[in-house]
């Protein structure tokens, strides 16, 4: 079983956009039950479809398989519920890690997250001067969440 082993933090100030060079990726969602969320994604002129299962802990079942863009493209524009994510990614090597650093659009201007996907859920990782406050396992900053409640509609 294919797993992905994540942790989310908040980001602070704006040092980290000089690190790297971002890719615009635009992301929504066939699918969202309380065993799964199917996501339809593109970035970088390709196309994905993942199926995402249950977290526990840090840890959930993830399945991405690569599909042509038109395809994703065509998915975005007509199966998905809106509004889309948007949002620009940099990737960030620190150390023996690459951080994602999500700078979300739209709806969810202001709202920056990095994420780090780990090897086990016991590795430590030691965080850059730019990541903030851990929010791991808070429903509110998971992708899928931020598509039915966008970071613009919080108070």
């Amino acid at each position: 079983m294919a797993v992905e082993i994540e942790r989310k933090f908040l980001v602070v100030g704006g040092h980290w956009r000089s690190l790297a060079e971002p890719v615009q990726i635009r992301q929504g969602y066939l699918a969202r039950t309380g065993q799964c969320v199917v996501r339809v994604r593109t970035a970088g002129g390709k196309g994905w479809l993942t199926v995402k299962g249950r977290v526990v802990g840090i840890e959930r079942p993830e399945y991405e398989v690569e599909v042509p863009y038109a395809d994703a493209v065509e998915m975005l524009e007509t199966l998905c519920t809106k509004p889309l994510v948007d949002k620009r990614r940099y990737r960030i090597p620190s150390g023996p890690v690459v951080w994602e650093v999500d700078e979300f659009l739209g709806e969810n201007t202001g709202l920056v997250i990095a994420e780090v996907e780990l090897e086990s859920a016991s590795q430590e990782v030691e965080r850059p001067a730019w990541v903030g406050a851990e929010v791991t396992g808070d429903p509110r900053y998971y992708n899928s969440s931020l598509m039915e409640n966008p970071y613009s509609r919080w108070t």
